[in-house]
């Protein structure tokens, strides 16, 4: 089974920039993207094959997610169960029979930090939340989870120490969520990689030179690692400051 998460920044910007043409040529059974940026009726998207389930933030043009799916779940899950948090539309669970499938747009913490208090207290209710899916079947996690979680992760590590997707803070974060039996699938398959990256700065030619964050996972139950069978980042695909990432398994 093929899966895709892509933060597309907007997807009716996204739309205008090829994002038709990727979707349909990867094929995906699960195509999961984040910052949708739009309201129910601002897009309406023709994706034959498709079931399509989306989560909008009561904020006009902000945060939001969505799942397209060939494959109808038993269930459908929209937030954790936090008012607050479930405002912003970051979250959408699709449960199958063998698993739970989560996308996930995690809060930003701001660049001055204002907001990594609520960022921190977010990661303890969604990690609550996955586990509690994860007493009944597997979960698979995919998402922008907007830290970068070792230093070759992102290009400039020694200058960014500190700065928002990298405070010890949210690092230790990721470090518990894959201490509590998950796994990072694309570390799984090359834990020694470097230079592979999934968000850019619109800053003059960074992309172009590479210089980037590795902020979008694919991160499974541990019963599952063993299924993995592809795990890659499409930095060739462009349409948004981010780029899509895709897991197989078995």
């Amino acid at each position: 089974m093929k899966f895709v998460s892509w933060n597309v920044n907007g997807i009716r910007a996204c739309v205008k920039k090829g994002f038709l043409d990727y979707f349909h040529q990867v094929d995906a059974d699960f195509f999961a993207i984040q910052e949708t940026k739009c309201q129910k009726g601002q897009i309406e998207l023709q994706l034959d094959g498709y079931e399509q389930y989306w989560n909008d933030a009561e904020r006009k043009g902000y945060s939001g997610t969505a799942i397209f799916t060939k494959h109808t779940p038993l269930s459908v899950q929209y937030g954790i169960g936090e008012d607050l948090i479930d405002q912003e539309g970051r979250v959408i669970a699709l449960e199958y029979s063998k698993f739970y499938l989560v996308t996930c747009y995690t809060p930003n913490s701001k660049r001055d930090l204002s907001r990594l208090p609520y960022r921190l207290s977010w990661e303890e209710h969604f990690l609550a939340y996955l586990k509690n899916l994860e007493e009944k079947k597997p979960v698979i996690l995919c998402g922008d989870l907007n830290v970068a979680h070792t230093e070759i992760d992102l290009k400039n590590a020694k200058s960014n120490h500190g700065n928002s997707g990298f405070t010890q803070e949210e690092r230790g974060k990721m470090t518990t969520l894959l201490s509590s039996g998950f796994t990072d699938s694309f570390r799984y398959l090359y834990p020694e990689t470097t230079d592979k990256y999934s968000w850019w700065s619109y800053m003059n030619k960074v992309r172009e030179r590479n210089i980037g964050w590795r902020i979008d996972y694919f991160i499974v139950s541990n019963e599952l690692t063993n299924s993995i069978k592809k795990a890659e980042i499409h930095n060739e695909i462009l349409g948004s400051d981010h780029c899509p990432v895709f897991l197989e398994l078995k």
